[in-house]
């Protein structure tokens, strides 16, 4: 017999890093969600690490609706780097903010601006 005792270590595929995402999030009303009273909706502009962007998405839309929003429309922007080449100017401010989102594996909201009738 060839059965062998041995525990054979697993074998893991490699580990994707994080990146992080740049995404507005076009939301509706829903009670308890925060925005003025007069607002019809609002934009966010997030934040979100992922291994790629779908993860990203599905986090950020995951999050927001815990916290009584409700996400109608996602736009993705891409990374630090396709922003970049797509020649963004991205401030202090806002790497620092990306930089966060990165340490903490987490969906940063740093803009929010409400749409009004």
């Amino acid at each position: 017999m060839t059965d062998d005792p041995t525990p054979q270590p697993e074998k893991r595929a490699a580990k994707r890093p994080q990146l992080v995402y740049t995404l507005v999030v076009e939301v509706g009303r829903k009670p308890g969600d925060g925005l003025p009273d007069t607002a019809t909706g609002a934009a966010l502009m997030c934040y979100a690490s992922g291994v790629d962007e779908e993860e990203a998405v599905r986090e950020t839309v995951a999050i927001l609706k815990q916290a009584d929003l409700a996400p109608l429309d996602v736009s993705g922007y891409g990374t630090l780097e396709d922003r970049l080449k797509a020649g963004d100017e991205i401030d202090a401010e806002e790497r620092a903010l990306m930089q966060r989102a990165l340490d903490e594996n987490s969906v940063i909201v740093a803009q929010m601006t409400p749409f009004y009738d």
